[in-house]
């Protein structure tokens, strides 16, 4: 049977040139990007796609207003985050993460240039927001060693000669994450280096119309990866041969098949290893009857972050009453606070008017009350009362922010502990919690 090689070829055949986020209907496009299974998911699920170049000219503008508003005359970022926002390209992500090879500059007029590794310039070349590509920002040790120096200087030759031209040289450069020999070299060019991560942050904070049809994209197909995984679990758990790095190896699997790219974390734990919390998945062989707490912390599809937990009970019995006790307090806390946001609440505020622990639950609690996110864990922080610190968020919250509400509730001295977050974007007259996933009704005590 004869098949077309232009129905090889795409997405979706049924499709034209393009896909219903406006890029490419093609198999072998160069971005990463959502898969079938998940558009048909999504379109099974009445969902919006994002217009994607939309999107990226929304953060374009959100970036060069940031520049323009300091008077800088341009950002330079290394942060693959960063990089990924301004461009919406991906390169090697974790490894450029210990190993920055990449850089991208922002100058005032809008002109965007790439630096990225020698063999590969063409993985930007999809956005025509980037104007140009190069190489040449590697000066970690290991790549260039002893004469690392020289990479940097040739470099910071090259941002000086993109400010002169689209910056009228104006010498005030943000930059977010840079190594020493470049910040040497940067200075020695004549710059004025200022913190460029006070400028990526709140320009990352506001999510525009295609961000958020994004991430309720991402959202829905991480929940649909959470199913999978607790499928799994309470399949698997109870033969005795299902570990916990069994299970979030689903998350994974389940994950990529979507388009999703990685998580950050290995945040799940089982029985008495999740008291205290934070300890990482491992070998443990998951016994029935015990709690299962994970957050997901997870880079899924367009890049997005979502950032949800959840604590299940796998088995026949059911939990102790203090297990139960602790998963209402923990469900009250973060219906609680979510209540508390809307757009021109002060941060602050937030912090002082939180719902309060309970005396036992106090010392193990979490490192914060809320955190933004996008795509990744992002400003702001909403700390609890104790752990405020004068002058270091004193801001509102603005329609189009997301943040994650979370609750830690982990007795001290106990032998489990329960995690429980979601997802929450600010609205023109209040909130919508993003997370659709429901809490477990057996540590709920609504279900024997």
């Amino acid at each position: 049977m004869n098949v077309n090689f232009s129905q090889t070829r795409k997405i979706d055949p049924s499709k034209g040139f393009f896909t219903g986020d406006n890029t490419p209907n093609d198999m072998d496009r160069v971005e990463i990007g959502p898969t079938k299974l998940a558009f048909d998911e999504w379109a099974q699920a009445g969902l919006k796609l994002p217009d994607l170049q939309a999107m990226r000219k929304f953060r374009h503008k959100r970036l060069v207003d940031g520049v323009n508003t300091r008077n800088y005359g341009a950002l330079l970022v290394f942060d693959p985050l960063n990089i990924r926002y301004a461009s919406d390209s991906t390169n090697m992500q974790l490894w450029n993460t210990h190993n920055p090879f990449r850089a991208l500059i922002v100058c005032a007029d809008g002109y965007m240039v790439m630096w990225d590794y020698k063999n590969s310039p063409f993985l930007s070349e999809f956005n025509p927001l980037v104007r140009e590509q190069r190489s040449g920002a590697d000066f970690f040790y290991f790549d260039r060693g002893d004469m690392a120096h020289i990479a940097a200087k040739k470099f910071s030759q090259e941002v000086k000669d993109l400010v002169a031209k689209h910056s009228s040289g104006n010498p005030r450069l943000a930059v977010d994450k840079v190594m020493m020999v470049g910040l040497r070299a940067l200075e020695e060019q004549g710059f004025e280096v200022l913190e460029g991560e006070e400028l990526t942050e709140k320009a990352r904070v506001i999510k525009g119309p295609d961000e958020i049809k994004a991430m309720r994209c991402a959202s829905h197909a991480c929940e649909t990866a959470v199913g999978k995984m607790e499928t799994a679990t309470r399949d698997g758990v109870p033969s005795g041969n299902m570990s916990e790095n069994d299970i979030w190896a689903v998350l994974h699997a389940e994950n990529i098949k979507r388009g999703g790219e990685w998580i950050e974390t290995r945040l799940l734990a089982s029985g008495p290893r999740t008291n205290p919390w934070f300890q990482e998945c491992g070998p443990r062989l998951v016994q029935n009857n015990e709690i299962v707490s994970f957050d997901t912390d997870l880079v899924g599809s367009y890049g997005i972050c979502v950032d949800i937990s959840r604590s299940w009970w796998v088995g026949d019995k059911a939990p102790r009453p203090d297990m139960i006790a602790a998963m209402q307090h923990a469900q009250e806390h973060i219906k609680q606070n979510m209540q508390l946001l809307a757009p021109g609440v002060a941060m602050r505020n937030l912090s002082e008017s939180c719902h309060q622990l309970h005396a036992n639950y106090q010392k193990q609690k979490y490192g914060c009350m809320m955190h933004g996110v996008g795509l990744c864990d992002e400003w702001p922080i909403i700390a609890y009362p104790d752990q405020l610190v004068d002058g270091a968020f004193e801001y509102e919250l603005e329609a189009g922010m997301v943040l994650c509400v979370e609750a830690l509730v982990s007795p001290e001295g106990g032998d489990f502990s329960i995690k429980l977050e979601d997802q929450v974007l600010i609205t023109d007259d209040g909130f919508e919690n993003l997370t659709k996933y429901g809490f477990d009704e057996a540590l709920m005590g609504i279900k024997s």
